[in-house]
């Protein structure tokens, strides 16, 4: 535990997931003074949360690592293509101990404020339990997905049974044997834990909002082969990953259009990336992400596959969607999703046609019947993007709000800074490449431009630096210009805050690709920080 001190510490990072933790260790390296306020018990982040049955990243597990350590990387075995919760969480606990960055956290610390100085040039950070804290930077390490979307169902507070998030699970074992349970939410973690409650309970209701994409996994054991592979050619891998759009390997995105490809040929190719399985389906052909028609072709494959898994037509047709392209919404990754609705315990509720009118004390009630329910799993997602940082008391210049600044939608200089808070940084922020990415590369990326400016600051005895409202308004529209290009706004998502009541409708990550946007950043930094105010040299002493 770092002493608590009035002498401002350079950095005050929020959040001791992968950003967290990579952050602390860069700063120290750089002979920065750091310290980590984690609301959590443990470190972890996303993956100290999200405990429900089947959680998994999404990401092949030797990218979805850190590349900053040859050794580390040598070191870590990851035993499956994709990594369960309790790996990754096994392997954020082994880099906290490795890099010896525990002295630097304190757990238990929920932040409640962070607000600047104008005449000190420093932020005060308050939490739930410690003094105040100032420090000359601020950095939001918070996650995209680290707040729940609460249920909002009338009569929740009445029902007599067990209730669950999926994102905020028990930390000990959840038994569903001899059970009646229901699941409400079809996205990912819906689609993660469904198989494997279906598997313990005796009856299983699924109540889906709106359906979900999702392919293959094709999980399995990591051979040798595969591992020693990746330690020989790792950092060529990595160079290419940071050079695509994806910042993910095995997308391996084609040079040809679904369009100008034959029916039969095109088939062929997409049942190659369903073999294969994960992401690589949206890599099949160019024009999937940008032209509608072709997307229709990759959704209609999707939903064939469907039709072809799933044994009664009528619950085939409930589960291919139809209202939103391919990709549009975050495509899933399942383990035996689809098949699930293949067992004598399952039953599909289409919410569509029968909506939730209440949960009742014996379970839930929609518009044509009642479901009597033991257990209610709530796979309702997140308030993504801004939710963590809405819910901190953030003040800038002139005691303006972040929250009242974003009232109409997040703005953001590259998804680091945002103008009127100087000296705040956002990990992985709106506007930046962040969900649409493989998220540690793009973590590993901010974390690494964060640092270097803020050693280049303390070089040149400069107090601050801040977005402009010029560069940040120009920035905005880009986003918003970019995402225009793109099937990605014609689906009410997460990724637009549809799936909040009230929350403003704006596309908030990048999908310029992490190759353009890494660019783009080292342009600003290699051009005198380009789009930032820089404040006159600190007095003597500072910094």
């Amino acid at each position: 535990m770092t002493p608590v001190s009035a002498e401002p510490l350079d950095a005050i990072i929020v959040g001791a997931g992968f950003s967290g933790l990579y952050m602390l260790h860069r700063l120290r390296t750089l002979g920065l003074s750091a310290r980590v306020f984690e609301a959590g018990s443990a470190v972890g982040g996303t993956w100290f949360w999200n405990r429900y049955p089947g959680a998994r990243c999404d990401i092949e597990s030797l990218e979805y690592s850190y590349s900053f350590s040859e050794d580390l990387t040598r070191e870590w075995r990851w035993s499956e293509r994709y990594a369960s919760q309790a790996e990754i969480l096994r392997y954020l606990n082994h880099v906290a101990d490795r890099f010896d960055l525990r002295r630097n956290i304190e757990l238990n610390t929920r932040v409640t404020s962070a607000v600047f100085d104008e005449n000190a040039g420093t932020w005060t950070v308050r939490t739930d339990r410690l003094p105040p804290t100032p420090a000359r930077f601020c950095i939001m390490a918070t996650g995209c997905l680290s707040v729940p979307k609460t249920p909002e169902y009338p009569g929740l507070e009445t029902f007599r049974g067990n209730c669950y998030h999926t994102s905020t699970w028990p930390h000990d074992p959840v038994e569903f044997t001899g059970q009646s349970v229901g699941v409400i939410g079809t996205g990912s973690s819906g689609i993660q834990s469904i198989p494997m409650i279906a598997r313990q309970a005796a009856r299983l209701y699924v109540f889906q909002r709106t359906p979900s994409f999702s392919v293959p996994a094709r999980n399995g054991p990591l051979s040798s082969a595969t591992i020693d592979d990746w330690n020989a050619n790792g950092p060529a891998y990595r160079e290419k990953a940071r050079n695509s759009a994806l910042g993910i390997n095995h997308v391996d995105p084609a040079d040809r259009s679904s369009l100008a490809t034959p029916d039969d040929e095109r088939r062929r190719a997409y049942e190659e990336r369903w073999d294969r399985g994960g992401f690589s389906l949206l890599g099949t052909f160019n024009d999937l992400l940008v032209n509608p028609a072709a997307n229709e072709t990759a959704a209609d494959f999707v939903r064939s596959k469907i039709r072809e898994i799933v044994r009664d037509p009528a619950v085939a047709g409930k589960l291919a969607p139809k209202q939103y392209p391919i990709g549009a919404k975050r495509m899933c990754v399942d383990t035996d999703y689809y098949a699930t609705f293949n067992r004598d315990n399952v039953t599909l509720v289409d919410l569509m046609e029968t909506p939730i009118q209440a949960i009742t004390p014996a379970g839930l009630r929609t518009s044509d019947r009642e479901y009597a329910l033991d257990s209610i799993v709530f796979a309702t997602g997140f308030d993504a993007m801004t939710g963590a940082l809405s819910r901190i008391d953030i003040r800038g210049r002139g005691g303006i709000s972040l929250k009242e600044k974003w009232a109409a939608g997040p703005r953001t200089y590259l998804g680091l800074a945002t103008a009127g808070f100087p000296n705040l940084f956002t990990v992985t922020g709106p506007g930046s490449p962040s969900v649409l990415s493989n998220m540690v590369l793009s973590i590993e990326q901010h974390v690494e431009w964060i640092a270097a400016c803020m050693a280049s600051l303390k070089r040149s005895r400069i107090a601050t630096i801040e977005a402009t409202p010029e560069a940040e308004s120009a920035w905005v529209e880009h986003v918003n210009e970019v995402a225009n290009y793109t099937i990605f706004p014609l689906a009410n998502s997460w990724y637009v805050g549809a799936n909040v009541p009230g929350k403003p409708r704006v596309f908030m990550p990048y999908i310029g690709g992490v190759a353009a946007y890494r660019q783009k950043c080292d342009e600003v930094a290699s051009g005198n920080y380009a789009g930032f105010a820089l404040s006159a040299a600190c007095a003597a002493g500072a910094m």
